[in-house]
């Protein structure tokens, strides 16, 4: 721990430092390879969306039987009364109940195929439950998640600019917020997760998540640029590189802490809930917390760097922290060249005086054992102030006294 504490400790003063503006155009390349992986999987692998967005019948059976192929089972019950042709979706939820979702079925349709089910599980039919759902309701829940979304983005933009007083930055949170939804739900589409209206939520919450750890860095990047511009001691992409090291430790420390309690809730759904709204909240956080916290630290910052790049007082500040750079190292090759400067020593005229100029005094004398006062300083004997020509010892000098002339009559 003492030494993760030093790491960190050494991140925040610059004493160890990772360049990660520096390398801003090899960490878009690798972004851009993912994201473009991401986006083949809409073409190659849809979305697998919920019954609650394409609409259909869903089953559920209350079984105690011992797991086995159930979806065999399920499946051959389904094209026995809906044809051949008929798919069927299966899945285990809570361990004891057989989900069978498919296409919309007609009245004595899904009656039919309720009692299929329960010959096929050797189960009463009142242990099977049936819904229909139509497509008009997940076509409103998508709508009504579009206009939340652009709502969101838009008032986030216009609340950074205002309180960063710069585009710049809004565009770069932004950049970094598309990144994150794309890679996101790329990941969806290409594993085959399904999505469900509680994955939306866990879209938007992703959001908001990845914003404030965006936020969170620009403070700093703020900070660290604006000491820059006043002492022009660092350019602003080493002051914004400063910032990003800084708080590093605590965007892995906040990271970790968010999605510890998220691994533990998908593994007891995966294990024992099955799919569910549980299930498809925590998986959406997993995957966008991840990536958000890469990309606060990867894109975001290197982003703003190189949009600022070209500004006139930025360039300026690059100009004279180089000048003040440049005479420092000078200063340092100087001082390691010629070595300390002290005043010579002659062993036989014993302590060496200090040079002219030299603030330095050579050691008081004493006159009786005390320390003699130095010139021009107010004095003291044993807490008395006295005189700075007075006589710190022995007998006071008096004048001496000439007969004084009578006077004549």
């Amino acid at each position: 721990m003492s030494r993760l504490a030093d790491w960190g400790n050494d991140l925040y003063t610059g004493a160890r430092s990772f360049n990660f503006v520096g390398r801003s155009k090899t960490w878009y390349k690798v972004s851009v390879v993912i994201m473009v992986v991401a986006a083949l999987g809409f073409v190659v692998r849809p979305l697998n969306f919920s019954l609650e967005f394409t609409g259909g019948s869903e089953f559920r059976v209350a079984t105690q039987q011992t797991p086995g192929d159930y979806e065999s089972r399920a499946t051959d019950a389904v094209r026995e009364v809906a044809g051949n042709a008929a798919s069927a979706n299966v899945s285990t939820v809570g361990g004891d109940t057989v989900r069978v979702q498919t296409e919309e079925l007609a009245a004595d349709q899904v009656r039919d195929v309720s009692d299929a089910l329960a010959a096929s599980f050797d189960v009463d039919a009142n242990q099977i439950s049936s819904n229909l759902i139509g497509p008009s309701w997940g076509a409103s829940v998508s709508k009504q998640a579009l206009r939340a979304l652009v709502v969101f983005l838009l008032l986030t933009t216009l609340m950074m600019t205002l309180y960063y007083r710069n585009w710049k930055m809004a565009v770069s949170s932004m950049v970094a917020l598309a990144h994150d939804m794309l890679i996101t739900v790329g990941i969806y589409t290409w594993v085959g997760f399904e999505v469900s209206p509680a994955t939306l939520i866990g879209f938007l919450t992703v959001l908001g998540y990845s914003l404030y750890d965006t936020v969170v860095v620009f403070d700093h990047v703020k900070e660290n640029t604006r000491a820059a511009f006043s002492n022009r001691r660092k350019s602003f992409a080493e002051a914004a590189n400063l910032a990003v090291n800084q708080t590093l430790v605590r965007s892995i420390n906040t990271t970790v802490i968010a999605v510890l309690p998220i691994i533990a809730v998908l593994v007891i759904g995966f294990a024992y809930l099955g799919p569910g709204t549980l299930l498809d909240l925590s998986l959406a956080l997993f995957i966008g917390m991840s990536v958000g916290a890469l990309s606060s630290i990867f894109i975001a910052t290197p982003l703003l760097v190189d949009l600022r790049r070209k500004d006139p007082e930025v360039v300026r500040l690059a100009e004279d922290a180089e000048k003040f750079q440049a005479r420092t190292r000078r200063e340092q090759e100087r001082t390691a060249t010629t070595g300390p400067q002290f005043a010579p020593v002659s062993a036989a005229s014993g302590p060496a005086t200090a040079a002219k100029g030299d603030s330095a005094a050579s050691p008081p004398s004493t006159v009786g054992g005390v320390a003699a006062p130095a010139e021009g300083e107010a004095q003291t004997v044993t807490g008395r102030k006295v005189h700075k020509y007075a006589q710190s010892a022995g007998p006071r000098n008096q004048p001496k006294k000439t007969p004084r002339k009578r006077r004549r009559g």
